[in-house]
Protein backbone atom coordinates (compact mmCIF):
# COMPACT_ATOMS: atom_id res chain seq x y z
CA UNK A 1 0.00 0.00 0.00
CA UNK A 2 1.62 3.52 -1.23
CA UNK A 3 0.58 6.91 0.66
CA UNK A 4 -0.31 9.76 -0.88
CA UNK A 5 2.93 11.47 0.02
CA UNK A 6 4.84 8.84 -2.08
CA UNK A 7 2.39 9.04 -5.12
CA UNK A 8 2.54 12.57 -5.06
CA UNK A 9 6.48 12.24 -5.25
CA UNK A 10 7.01 10.33 -8.26
CA UNK A 11 3.59 11.61 -9.93
CA UNK A 12 4.36 13.09 -13.58
CA UNK A 13 3.62 16.99 -14.28
CA UNK A 14 0.08 17.20 -14.72
CA UNK A 15 0.59 19.93 -17.29
CA UNK A 16 3.16 20.89 -19.68
CA UNK A 17 3.78 24.12 -20.91
CA UNK A 18 2.14 25.10 -24.13
CA UNK A 19 4.51 25.97 -27.20
CA UNK A 20 3.79 28.38 -29.25
CA UNK A 21 3.52 27.55 -33.20
CA UNK A 22 5.95 30.37 -33.90
CA UNK A 23 8.38 28.75 -30.98
CA UNK A 24 7.61 25.13 -32.27
CA UNK A 25 8.60 26.35 -36.02
CA UNK A 26 12.31 28.35 -34.40
CA UNK A 27 13.14 24.70 -32.51
CA UNK A 28 12.70 22.78 -35.73
CA UNK A 29 14.65 25.13 -37.36
CA UNK A 30 17.68 25.55 -34.35
CA UNK A 31 17.59 21.76 -34.49
CA UNK A 32 17.76 21.55 -38.50
CA UNK A 33 20.63 23.86 -38.56
CA UNK A 34 22.71 22.18 -35.81
CA UNK A 35 21.64 18.93 -37.09
CA UNK A 36 22.77 19.47 -40.81
CA UNK A 37 26.21 20.58 -39.21
CA UNK A 38 26.31 17.59 -37.20
CA UNK A 39 25.61 15.10 -39.87
CA UNK A 40 28.05 16.59 -41.82
CA UNK A 41 30.52 15.88 -39.09
CA UNK A 42 29.58 12.80 -38.79
CA UNK A 43 29.84 11.87 -42.25
CA UNK A 44 33.29 12.89 -42.28
CA UNK A 45 34.45 11.17 -39.65
CA UNK A 46 32.60 7.87 -41.88
CA UNK A 47 34.16 8.84 -44.34
CA UNK A 48 37.75 9.89 -43.21
CA UNK A 49 39.17 12.50 -45.52
CA UNK A 50 42.88 13.29 -45.42
CA UNK A 51 42.10 16.54 -43.40
CA UNK A 52 40.09 14.55 -41.14
CA UNK A 53 42.51 11.97 -40.72
CA UNK A 54 45.40 14.77 -40.29
CA UNK A 55 43.33 16.19 -37.62
CA UNK A 56 42.34 13.46 -35.71
CA UNK A 57 45.88 11.85 -35.46
CA UNK A 58 47.02 15.05 -34.24
CA UNK A 59 44.60 14.37 -31.63
CA UNK A 60 45.83 10.94 -30.56
CA UNK A 61 43.52 9.10 -32.55
CA UNK A 62 43.33 6.00 -34.56
CA UNK A 63 41.67 5.52 -37.90
CA UNK A 64 39.01 2.80 -36.12
CA UNK A 65 38.51 5.51 -33.36
CA UNK A 66 37.47 8.25 -36.12
CA UNK A 67 35.44 5.56 -37.25
CA UNK A 68 33.36 5.43 -33.77
CA UNK A 69 33.14 8.67 -33.29
CA UNK A 70 31.45 8.95 -36.59
CA UNK A 71 28.92 6.27 -35.78
CA UNK A 72 28.45 7.43 -32.57
CA UNK A 73 27.66 10.99 -33.85
CA UNK A 74 25.34 9.44 -36.19
CA UNK A 75 23.37 7.25 -33.85
CA UNK A 76 22.96 10.16 -31.00
CA UNK A 77 21.96 12.62 -33.99
CA UNK A 78 19.54 10.10 -35.25
CA UNK A 79 17.75 9.70 -31.18
CA UNK A 80 17.63 13.46 -30.89
CA UNK A 81 15.63 13.78 -34.09
CA UNK A 82 13.16 11.80 -33.40
CA UNK A 83 10.57 13.38 -30.84
CA UNK A 84 10.56 10.42 -28.81
CA UNK A 85 13.67 10.22 -28.18
CA UNK A 86 15.13 13.36 -28.25
CA UNK A 87 15.88 14.12 -24.73
CA UNK A 88 17.70 10.80 -24.93
CA UNK A 89 19.91 12.31 -27.65
CA UNK A 90 20.12 15.56 -26.63
CA UNK A 91 22.00 13.74 -23.19
CA UNK A 92 24.16 11.55 -25.30
CA UNK A 93 24.70 14.15 -27.84
CA UNK A 94 26.25 16.19 -24.59
CA UNK A 95 28.06 13.53 -23.31
CA UNK A 96 29.74 13.65 -27.09
CA UNK A 97 30.74 16.87 -26.86
CA UNK A 98 31.99 16.70 -23.32
CA UNK A 99 34.40 14.20 -25.21
CA UNK A 100 35.44 16.52 -27.80
CA UNK A 101 36.48 19.20 -25.32
CA UNK A 102 38.25 16.79 -23.23
CA UNK A 103 40.23 16.15 -26.02
CA UNK A 104 40.99 19.57 -27.56
CA UNK A 105 41.92 20.78 -23.94
CA UNK A 106 44.44 17.74 -23.24
CA UNK A 107 46.10 18.77 -27.13
CA UNK A 108 45.10 22.66 -27.55
CA UNK A 109 47.33 25.32 -26.34
CA UNK A 110 44.77 27.77 -26.67
CA UNK A 111 41.98 26.50 -24.16
CA UNK A 112 39.27 28.66 -25.45
CA UNK A 113 39.92 28.76 -29.21
CA UNK A 114 39.54 24.68 -29.26
CA UNK A 115 36.72 24.25 -26.58
CA UNK A 116 34.14 26.87 -27.63
CA UNK A 117 32.54 25.10 -30.83
CA UNK A 118 31.66 22.02 -29.31
CA UNK A 119 30.10 24.10 -25.87
CA UNK A 120 28.21 25.80 -28.47
CA UNK A 121 26.73 23.60 -30.23
CA UNK A 122 26.05 21.52 -27.08
CA UNK A 123 24.10 24.77 -26.60
CA UNK A 124 22.02 25.11 -29.64
CA UNK A 125 20.93 21.19 -29.71
CA UNK A 126 19.57 22.06 -26.03
CA UNK A 127 18.23 25.68 -27.00
CA UNK A 128 16.12 23.75 -30.24
CA UNK A 129 14.98 21.22 -27.68
CA UNK A 130 14.01 23.56 -25.53
CA UNK A 131 12.26 25.35 -28.14
CA UNK A 132 10.11 22.14 -29.49
CA UNK A 133 9.86 20.37 -26.43
CA UNK A 134 7.13 20.77 -23.46
CA UNK A 135 8.81 18.38 -21.40
CA UNK A 136 12.04 20.00 -21.66
CA UNK A 137 10.08 22.89 -20.93
CA UNK A 138 8.59 21.46 -17.73
CA UNK A 139 11.73 20.21 -16.43
CA UNK A 140 14.04 23.22 -17.55
CA UNK A 141 11.70 26.56 -16.67
CA UNK A 142 13.71 29.37 -17.74
CA UNK A 143 11.07 31.45 -16.07
CA UNK A 144 8.32 31.52 -13.37
CA UNK A 145 4.83 32.05 -14.55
Amino acid sequence: MTTAANHEATAAPTSAPAISRRAHLAGWIVTGIISALLLVDAVSHILMPQGVKDASYDLGFTDGDILAMGLVLLGCLALYLFPRTAILGAVLLTGYFGGAVTALMVSEESFAAGVFMPILAGAIVWAGLWLRSATVRSILPLHHS
